[in-house]
Order: C-alpha cells, then structure tokens, then sequence
C-alpha cells in the first residue's frame, strides 16, 4: 500500500479505511474497550477484584495493578461508586478474639406474612446486633437469620430473649455451624 501511495496510486477507499480501523483499534486504550452487559469493561473488573481482594489499597497501587494512570483508575472507581457498583469498604474482624465465636443460622416461621407482621419483624431485626443478615426466603418459612454469639450458652439466652420476643414469630429451627468451610463476600468478577 505504501508504495502504491508513493507513485501517486491510492488504494482503493475501502482498503484504507480497512487497514486504519484494524490499526486504530489495536492501538485503542484498554478504556476504550468495549463494556459488558453490565456497563463494565475489562480494566473495570480489574479494578473491582482487586479492591475486593484489598479494599486498602491505593490508588497509585491500583493503578500499577491494572496498568492505568492513577488520575484515570480514580476517575474509574470515583464513577463505580457513583454507579453504586462500590457500596463501600469495611475491615473484617475475627470474631474469635471478639468473643464471637458460635455462627448460628436460624429459620424463622411467622404466624402470618401480612404485610404488618413482616415489616414490624423485618424493623425489629434491624436493631439486633447479633443478627448479622436477615433473608426473606422462599420455601418451608419465611425468614433466614444469620447470628453470631460467644457460644452455645450465650446462644440459649438469645433464643429465649431476643428471637422468641421479635414480632409474629410462631416457630424457629436452629442450625449451629460446626465448621466455616468457606467464607467470603467476594463476588466473582
């Protein structure tokens, strides 16, 4: 083609732009990359695993880890929490040493799922700190907590105190976890 230019002889229009566009988009920053379903491209999710993985992490680390300047990986996790894919940060802590150490998960059946009896429930676990999750579930009842408590005495005493209390509570099974096999709040990105 080059030489075909030199003697004053182009090459057909569609050859050029052909030969441009493959060039173009191979020198195409990563940035420029096209996003997936979920508006994220490639860097995105690199920026998002590793600040699962480290949530301390700096910014210039961050930018050496998904080979981005760092005004550009600020300008991308400014907009990720913008975008409310970044909810925020948080420092996991052993429950061992903090006298946490029973993970108990706890059906609960209501005596009815009217509206009132759920959000009457739903606002009374909110101010528990022993309950760590609540889920509304589908299937054989109605909510699945997840409670941490020092031990099985200490759990006796919640049971009878605090869920046995809650609103419209008719029925309970409890699931004391013998071994975390696995736990993580990463989520595969």
């Amino acid at each position: 083609m080059d030489a075909q230019l030199r003697r004053g002889r182009a090459a057909p229009d569609s050859e050029i732009s052909r030969a441009g566009r493959e060039s173009f988009a191979m020198n195409l920053p990563e940035s420029h990359a096209q996003r997936n379903e979920r508006g994220l491209d490639k860097i995105d999710l690199r920026i998002l695993r590793v600040l699962q993985a480290d949530g301390r992490i700096s910014n210039l680390k961050l930018a050496e880890e998904v080979h981005l300047s760092p005004t550009a990986v600020l300008e991308r996790v400014k907009r990720l929490h913008r975008e409310s894919y970044i909810l925020g940060y948080e420092a996991k802590l052993n429950p061992l040493k903090l006298g946490q150490g029973l993970l108990v998960f706890v059906e609960i059946l209501l005596d009815r799922t009217v509206h009132d009896v759920m959000d009457t429930f739903k606002a009374a676990v909110q101010v528990r700190p022993e309950i760590l999750e609540a889920h509304l579930v589908a299937g054989g009842f109605d909510y699945l907590l997840k409670t941490r408590v020092a031990d099985m005495a200490a759990y006796r005493e919640f049971i009878g105190s605090v869920i046995w209390t809650l609103p419209g509570v008719r029925e309970t099974r409890t699931y004391a976890v013998m071994e975390e096999v696995k736990h993580t709040s990463m989520l595969p990105v």
